[in-house]
């Protein structure tokens, strides 16, 4: 494992505030690994899929190795461009992004970038979409035989066998994906739900019949902004996904629904830029989180969200940052 990376110089004055989350990190007496569907992470603080690329440049300014896992950008079978510019727009308390899944591919990931991370002491979760279910399971099986330690599913793509309808939306095509994935992959399989659905709990219900070993969720929120001046959509292909702290709400909603009607771990996601945010995810269900937009913000999200966790969970007198878990009292 290569020596801890310096921050970089431009960093500013994010690096003191780094150090001080850092110390506080060190000094808690708190177990703050966690259990996801048997993949163990030193501590449930994940960086999410599409916000962390594959972890070279945040690699500038810390180690990698601080993390519970990583995400990786999510892969097609074949290289990507991506969708036509301008694809990323602000919103109040978000971003709005239609990137287009632009990645090298499955094999450049395996053969160019697997090694790099494999440096550090982290999970690697490798996300990937499909056009057809066969799409998903060859990508499954290489990148079981190249050693990620898991595989996130993103079933909120187009089926090009079944007229363009997304996976995520319709049960019956959930479960065809996730049980093709199951069927080629030698790790744990994790489905990524989509929130524009009129019941989540159905899929979720569908993926977790079809065999899925643990669920992530939320994906982002269908949406759009439009040019008063110009009369057009900021966003080339009109319409794009909503993170950020907007979605927060949504996200601890559709977490503890989920985690209510289906035992499967869930890797919870939405708008967690602080401790406190990770927390509601977790007592709503979640056995570890993703930190995602507000990485572009701040590199360091992840680590101050981290052990925020673990002063949250030693306040409260707790051994164990798991003990979180489905911890939410409803009236």
């Amino acid at each position: 494992m290569p020596e801890k990376k310096t921050p970089h110089p431009e960093a500013g004055g994010i690096i003191a505030s780094a150090a001080t989350t850092l110390a506080l990190f060190e000094d808690s007496s708190v177990n703050m690994s966690v259990d996801l569907a048997g993949v163990v992470l030193k501590n449930p603080v994940v960086a999410a899929s599409g916000t962390f690329g594959f972890g070279r440049e945040y690699g500038q300014f810390f180690d990698l190795s601080e993390l519970g896992g990583i995400c990786c950008k999510g892969l097609t079978l074949h290289a990507r461009e991506g969708n036509p510019a301008p694809r990323i727009a602000e919103t109040p308390m978000g971003i709005l992004n239609s990137v287009g899944l632009q990645n090298p591919g499955v094999d450049a990931f395996i053969k160019h970038e697997l090694p790099f991370l494999r440096q550090y002491d982290v999970k690697v979760i490798a996300n990937i979409s499909g056009n057809t279910p066969e799409e998903y399971g060859e990508m499954c099986e290489k990148l079981s035989a190249a050693g990620v330690d898991m595989i996130e599913v993103n079933i909120s793509c187009p089926n090009v066998k079944a007229g363009g309808l997304t996976y995520g939306t319709r049960p019956k095509l959930a479960a065809e994906v996730t049980e093709m994935a199951k069927s080629h992959a030698s790790v744990p399989v994790m489905v990524k739900l989509s929130p524009n659905v009129t019941d989540i709990i159905e899929i979720a219900k569908a993926v977790a019949d079809a065999g899925a070993d643990a669920l992530s969720l939320i994906n982002t929120l269908r949406g759009m902004r439009i040019d008063v001046n110009t009369h057009r959509p900021i966003l080339k292909m009109n319409t794009g996904g909503l993170s950020g702290p907007a979605v927060l709400p949504v996200a601890v909603r559709m977490v503890w629904e989920v985690a209510s009607a289906v035992k499967l771990p869930i890797l919870g996601m939405g708008g967690v830029s602080k401790g406190e945010d990770a927390a509601q995810l977790m007592l709503a269900g979640a056995s570890a989180v993703a930190v995602g937009t507000a990485l572009f913000a701040n590199p360091y999200a992840p680590l101050k969200v981290r052990d925020a966790l673990a002063s949250i969970t030693a306040k409260q007198g707790l051994d164990s940052v798991s003990q979180l878990t489905g911890g939410v009292k409803p009236w």
